[in-house]
C-alpha cells in the first residue's frame, strides 16, 4: 500500500485499434450480453436457440398457406372423359335399337353369327341387300325350344325358325321366316 501523497487514478487502456487514436470509435457492446442479439428491444431477453430472431409479434406476420389451385389438364382431362363415357353411352342405345328387341311385326332380320345359341339378329332395312329374315310374329313372354315352336304355331302358320331372348328385362318370342326378296 502506499501511503502520502493524492490519490493516482491511471485511465484504462484504449478500447479498439490503438492505432486509430483521435478517429471516432464505434460504439462498444456492454460486457456481459450477447453481441449477436442487436436490435432487440430491452426487456426481451433472447430465447436460447434463436439468435438474432425477432420476437413474436415482430414486424413479421407468418404467411398464410396458398389455397390449392386446380390443375387445367386434370379439369381438362375429366371433361374428355365425360364426353367418352356419354358417347359409349350413346352409342350402345342406338346399337341396341337395331337388335332382336326392338323387332316387331313385318321387319326384316340379319343374322350377324353362325352361333345357334346366340344368332346376333339385327333390324335391317327390308330393300337392304343383308335382309335374311322377315318377323311373323313377336310374342311377350318366356318360352322354351319346344313352348316357342308350339306358339309359333298359334301364332304364324307359315314361320320356320323361332327366336327366343329372356334375362335382358323383357322376355320374348321372335317367329321368323325366310325373306324373299
Amino acid at each position: 500500500m502506499f501511503s502520502g501523497g493524492p490519490p493516482v487514478t491511471t485511465p484504462p487502456p484504449p478500447q479498439g485499434n490503438p492505432f486509430a487514436q483521435g478517429q471516432p470509435q464505434a460504439p462498444q457492446q456492454p460486457q456481459g450480453q450477447n453481441p449477436y442479439a442487436q436490435g432487440q428491444q430491452p426487456g426481451f431477453p433472447q430465447q436460447p436457440g434463436q439468435p438474432g430472431f425477432p420476437q413474436q409479434g415482430g414486424p413479421y406476420a407468418p404467411v398464410p398457406p396458398q389455397p390449392p389451385r386446380r390443375n387445367k389438364f386434370k379439369l381438362i382431362k375429366n371433361i374428355v372423359i365425360a364426353v367418352v363415357v356419354v358417347s359409349v353411352a350413346v352409342g350402345g342405345y342406338i346399337a341396341s335399337r337395331d337388335d332382336a328387341t326392338s323387332a316387331a311385326v313385318g321387319d326384316c332380320m340379319h343374322r350377324g353369327s353362325s352361333s345357334d345359341s346366340n344368332p346376333d339378329l339385327e333390324v335391317v332395312d327390308c330393300g337392304d341387300s343383308k335382309a335374311q329374315y322377315v318377323v311373323l310374329a313377336k310374342v311377350e313372354g318366356s318360352y322354351s325350344a319346344l313352348t316357342a315352336d308350339n306358339k309359333c304355331s298359334e301364332e304364324a302358320k307359315d314361320f320356320q325358325y323361332s327366336y327366343t331372348e329372356s334375362g335382358s328385362g323383357s322376355d320374348f318370342l321372335l317367329c321368323l321366316k325366310d325373306y324373299k326378296k
